[in-house]
C-alpha cells in the first residue's frame, strides 16, 4: 500500500504534541489569574483561615462522618464495635416510645408557633414605634436570653410550683381559682413548658425583626401617617411586606429548633407526666447515656437529620416564589 505525499505530511500534524495558539493562550490566562489571585492576597487568606478550617472539620464535619459509621454498629464506646447493618434503625422503629416522642415533639413544635412565633414580630412592632425608649426596651427585651438556659428553666420551675404558694398559682388565687399543677397535669406540661421556651428565645427573634425593620424606608411611614393610616394598616400594608424575607427565613429556623427541644422537658419533667413531654433529643439521650447503646442513638439521630432536610428543602421550595417576589 503506498502512500501519498498529501498523507504523509498530514500525519505527523495529528500527532504533533506542539500545543495551538487557543491553548497557549488559555495557559497564560490560567497562569495570570493564579497570579493575580496571590498577589491580591488570596494565598495569604488562605493560610490565615486554614487553621479554622482545619478544626471546624475535624470537630464538626468528622463527627457527622463518624456518625453514619456508627449508625451501622453497635457500640457502647467502650468495647470493640459490631457491624449490625440495619438493625439499629430496625430497634429504634420498634419503640413504642418513638411515636410518643415524635407526637410530643410535633406538638411542642406547634405550640411554640401559635404562641411564639408571632410575639418577636409584635414586640418589635412596637418597639420601632417607640423611638425615645428603644434602646431601653430592647436591652428589657433580650435580657432573658441572657440567662443561661439552666437557670432560666430553675426559675421557671420554681414558678411553676403546683402548691398555693407558686407565683402563678398565687396570683390564680387572687382571683379565687386554682392552684394547678402545672407541670404535673398532662394537659397543661407541654404549654407550660413552650411558654418557659418563648420567654427565654423570643429576644433574639424580636431583636432581629428590630434591625430588619430599622432599615425600612422611614418615608414609606410618614407617606401612610399623612394618609392617616392607623399604625396597624401601617404594620399590615408597610411592615409584613418589607419584613417577608426575614418572616421566611425566622420560621424555618424556628421549626429547626423546635424540633430539637431538649434542655425544657428535661429538666422541668424528666419526659412526664406519663410521657407527655418525651422528646426525639431526649429520647437520644436515653438510648446513649442510660442505656448505653450509642448505635441505636446515633441511628435515630441520622432519621431526625433527615427528616429535618426533608422538611427544609420542601419549605424552601414552597416559599422560594413568594420570597423572591
Amino acid at each position: 500500500m503506498t502512500i501519498s505525499p498529501v498523507a504523509e505530511h498530514v500525519a505527523p500534524a495529528a500527532s504533533d504534541p506542539t500545543p495551538t495558539a487557543a491553548q497557549r493562550r488559555r495557559r497564560r490566562g490560567a497562569t495570570q489569574r493564579l497570579r493575580g489571585w496571590v498577589r491580591g492576597g488570596g494565598l495569604a487568606t488562605l493560610v490565615v483561615f486554614l487553621p479554622l478550617l482545619l478544626s471546624f472539620g475535624y470537630f464538626a464535619w468528622w463527627p457527622i462522618l463518624k456518625s453514619l459509621q456508627l449508625a451501622f454498629q453497635r457500640t457502647d464506646l467502650i468495647n470493640e464495635p459490631t457491624w449490625v447493618g440495619l438493625s439499629n434503625f430496625q430497634r429504634v422503629f420498634a419503640d413504642p416510645l418513638l411515636w410518643t416522642a415524635a407526637g410530643n415533639t410535633v406538638w411542642f413544635a406547634v405550640l411554640a408557633l401559635i404562641i411564639g412565633f408571632p410575639l418577636p414580630i409584635l414586640m418589635a412592632t412596637v418597639m420601632a414605634e417607640l423611638r425615645r425608649s428603644r434602646q431601653v426596651s430592647s436591652v428589657f427585651v433580650y435580657l432573658p436570653v441572657i440567662i443561661p438556659p439552666v437557670v432560666s428553666v430553675l426559675l421557671w420551675k420554681q414558678f411553676y410550683d403546683p402548691s398555693s404558694s407558686g407565683l402563678f398559682n398565687t396570683v390564680l388565687g387572687w382571683f379565687g381559682l386554682g392552684p394547678l399543677g402545672w407541670l404535673q397535669d398532662p394537659v397543661l406540661a407541654m404549654p407550660s413548658i413552650v411558654i418557659q421556651a418563648t420567654w427565654a428565645s423570643a429576644g433574639t427573634a424580636t431583636i432581629i425583626y428590630l434591625a430588619a425593620l430599622m432599615s425600612i424606608q422611614s418615608e414609606l411611614y410618614d407617606a401612610a401617617e399623612v394618609d392617616g393610616a392607623s399604625i396597624l394598616r401601617r404594620t399590615w400594608h408597610i411592615t409584613f411586606p418589607q419584613l417577608r424575607g426575614v418572616i421566611l427565613l425566622m420560621l424555618l429556623l424556628q421549626v429547626i429548633g423546635t424540633m430539637q427541644v431538649f434542655t425544657e422537658p428535661f429538666v422541668m419533667t424528666g419526659g412526664g407526666p406519663e410521657n407527655r413531654t418525651v422528646t426525639l433529643l431526649m429520647l437520644i439521650y436515653n438510648y446513649a447515656f442510660i442505656s448505653g447503646d450509642f448505635g441505636k442513638a446515633t441511628a435515630l439521630s441520622l432519621l431526625l437529620a433527615l427528616a429535618l432536610s426533608l422538611i427544609s428543602a420542601v419549605y424552601l421550595r414552597l416559599t422560594r416564589r413568594w420570597s423572591e417576589s
